[in-house]
Parts: structure tokens; sequence; C-alpha cells
């Protein structure tokens, strides 16, 4: 074989070090690539895929978030699997929570080597049970519950909660409103816990009055916003849980005839690119969901791969950042 010859080594170091394989040098590795690019060979993934019998398939799941939120996920697998020998398979899948048996059967069913779980799918009990009983391979994004279960990189959502709230709080604040997210995904009754420390810490009550569900949606965004805002006396700063929400009560603020910040602040969660292009720019929480998603698709693949994680497994965090912009302000006078 041309690149073994020309890499000085075996026909079968050329396939471990092409695929990708544990127990082969970053020297060898890369000798092996460089032989391979000057040759402009490119091995055959389907024959790959029948002489080893598994796919190189590996599939993301996640429920109906924002556009942004979907792409970071996408974009931080693919930077994982660029150059090597599995591919992605993207499986949007609404409602899990109701019917996580069918998501369960269209994991095992598509052919798939292993599986990334983005929320709300990361917390199905009932998914993870399926999954487990078949020794189905996943990694779960961002879990809340049952930590002792497959390959787990999370942020600590509860603790950016906090961050954002009492940022609010600190400015001043004290009639917040508060828009939800879906009921369905844990990191909503995260980060409302995180809140609720910020408000407990200052010594402030919530208004439940004040505290809207949305879906992280920008059009119920937006209506929950409206109505919020119609409040006597209105609120003068809403925390929402995520960017797309925010950023709809900013249009819905401006629809009726207010600032931002100037009669109200408000602030989101994500980092998400409409964060940086709306204006003004808002004050969010950086969860870095790109960083998790690589993080999750290399933890997969080390175990697809013969690498063997703790058990149970180490629990990886990542770290968030509160990124203050001009969406918030002290209260008017």
């Amino acid at each position: 074989m041309d690149v073994a010859r020309i890499a000085g080594v075996t026909p079968k170091t050329v396939s471990r070090a092409l695929n990708d394989a544990p127990h082969v040098s970053e020297a060898v590795r890369r000798k092996v690539k460089e032989a391979a690019a000057a040759l402009d060979y490119h091995p055959n993934i389907a024959a790959q895929s029948l002489i080893a019998r598994r796919s190189f398939l590996i599939g993301l799941t996640y429920e109906r978030p924002s556009p942004s939120y979907v792409v970071e996920l996408q974009n931080g697998a693919l930077s994982r699997l660029e150059n090597g020998r599995y591919r992605l398979v993207v499986l949007p899948f609404n409602h899990v929570a109701s019917r996580p048996d069918e998501l369960g059967k269209l994991l095992l069913r598509a052919g798939l080597d292993g599986a990334l779980l983005a929320p709300p799918a990361c917390d199905q009990p009932e998914l993870l049970d399926i999954l487990d009983r078949q020794n189905f391979p996943y990694a779960r994004i961002t879990p809340h519950h049952d930590l002792d279960r497959g390959i787990i990189v999370a942020m600590d959502e509860v603790a950016a909660g906090q961050e954002v709230a009492a940022h609010l709080l600190a400015l001043g604040h004290r009639r917040i409103g508060i828009i939800l997210g879906d009921p369905s995904h844990a990191a909503s009754k995260g980060r409302m816990e995180g809140y609720r420390q910020a408000f407990g810490e200052a010594g402030v009550a919530i208004d439940d009055a004040l505290v809207v569900t949305g879906d992280f949606t920008y059009d119920v965004g937006y209506r929950v916003a409206l109505d919020l805002l119609g409040r006597v006396p209105r609120p003068t700063a809403i925390l929402a849980q995520n960017d797309d929400m925010a950023v709809a009560a900013i249009a819905a603020a401006r629809d009726l005839g207010l600032t931002v910040p100037g009669d109200l602040s408000i602030a989101g969660f994500d980092n998400s690119e409409v964060s940086r292009t709306t204006w003004p720019q808002l004050t969010t929480v950086n969860q870095p969901v790109r960083q998790m998603a690589w993080d999750a698709a290399d933890r997969l693949i080390a175990a697809l791969d013969g690498a063997t994680e703790p058990a149970p497994p180490v629990r990886r965090d990542h770290p968030h950042e509160l990124l203050v912009r001009a969406s918030t302000a002290a209260p008017p006078d």
C-alpha cells in the first residue's frame, strides 16, 4: 500500500491511524495522514462500515430550542467529527417528555453507533432505560437528573441563574418580571432556582404575579412580555430564560413606547447570536454550548473506540460567564 510505504509503517497501522483508533501515537498518526494527503488518498467510509460492522454515525437529538442554540450544538459536534471517520445525523424530536419510548426506538433503529442527547432528552429516565437495556452508548449535554448515568457534560445553571438575577438586583431593581422557559426542560427549573437564591440573598421577595411561562420561542416570549408590561405597576426589569424570549421582550417594550434600558432593563440567557445583533445588545449568560457539544462528542467517540469512562462517569462542568451589555441599567427614578 502506497500510504504505508511512504509513511514507513504497516498497512494495519495506516488503517488504525486513518480511523483515529486508539493506541497509535500522534507522531505516527500525523505521518500517515500527511502521506495520505500527499497521495490524495481518501478511505471509503462505506467500506470501513462493512468491515467493522459499524455505521460510524453519531446521532444528535434536540427539541424545539432557539435556532442559535441548535447551530451551536451542531457546530460543536461537527468540529469534533471533522476529518474523522464519524459522521453526524441530526434528529430533531418534539414532545419527547410525553413519548420518550418513541425517541428510544428511533435511535435504536437509525443504525447509529451512539447518540448525543441534548435537553430535554438528556433528562428522560424512560429513554435512558431503553438505551441502557440495549447497551446503546450516549452522552448527555446539561442533564439535571440521574447524574450517575452515561457520559455527562454540564454547566451549573443554578449558579448562572443566580448571577444574572443578582446583577439586576444589584442595579436596584425590585419589581422584576420573569419569563420561564418550557417547563418540560429541567434547565428552566434550574435557572429559576438560581433566581430564587439571588432574591433570597438580597432579601427581596419574588412576586409570583410577575412570573409567566414561555417556551423558549420568540413568538410566545413576545406575547407573555406584552402581558407582563401591561401590569400596573409594570416591572422595571425582565429576566428571560433564553435570548430569543429576551429579544422578544425588547420588541414588546418598543411597541409599547418604552425604551431599553431607560424604562425597562432586560437580561437573557445563552449568549446566542441574536443577543449580539439586537439593539441594544443584550445582557446575558454565556452558556458554552459549542464547547459542551464538542466535549460530549469527544468523550462519546473515545468510548466507542474502546476508552473506558469511570463508573459512575465523571460529570465534566463547563464554566458560564455573565456578559453585561447595554440592555440593563439602574431602574428609572
